[in-house]
């Protein structure tokens, strides 16, 4: 369970503000866009573009998943739907953990159908490998935490933290952040 602690979070600083109906500003909002942020010494002209193809890939995809612009597509190697859905900081496990929860509709526990779609476990496990290289420990260094474990997790719609959903797929990686390296961790 998530519980108060003495660590603080990029909302409870005042940070991460929520983002408003239909998505925050990726460049000139409130703080900085997620493009601003993680890479500061880009062109500004170059993510100025990217950040509106951002905007309208979020759209459609927000569309098509039928979920809110609350969610921030991420980019991962295999091309699947990604949405970064929330980050928590967890003590309960007697260490402080980093979970990064994301929602990737096309996930599947069959796999790949003969029409080519669903993404099975395989291929969702580089994606995670990828969002704790890059992404996660991005985050860990800006906001200065050093958990002792970050999780990953995919699930193909919205679901609560600590709630089952029996109809919902979820997938999970548990990564141990080392000298700036994320070393997967079986759980």
């Amino acid at each position: 369970m998530i519980r108060d602690n003495q660590h603080q979070t990029a909302r409870a600083i005042g940070a991460a503000p929520a983002a408003p109906p239909g998505g925050a500003q990726v460049i000139g909002g409130r703080g900085c866009g997620l493009v601003d942020c993680l890479m500061p010494n880009v062109n500004s002209v170059f993510w100025g573009s990217a950040a509106v193809f951002l905007w309208a890939v979020q759209s459609v995809w927000a569309e098509d998943a039928a979920l809110s612009g609350a969610f921030v597509p991420v980019a991962v190697p295999s091309g699947q739907q990604v949405l970064l859905s929330e980050v928590l900081l967890d003590d309960s496990p007697g260490a402080l953990w980093a979970r990064f929860r994301f929602v990737a509709p096309g996930i599947s526990r069959e796999g790949a159908t003969p029409a080519g779609e669903g993404i099975d476990f395989q291929r969702s496990a580089a994606d995670m490998d990828h969002l704790c290289d890059s992404l996660a420990l991005d985050y860990l260094r800006q906001h200065d935490l050093a958990p002792s474990m970050v999780v990953i997790s995919f699930s193909d719609r919205p679901v609560e933290f600590g709630t089952p959903d029996p109809e919902a797929t979820q997938f999970f990686e548990a990564y141990r952040p080392d000298d700036g390296r994320c070393i997967w961790e079986a759980f």
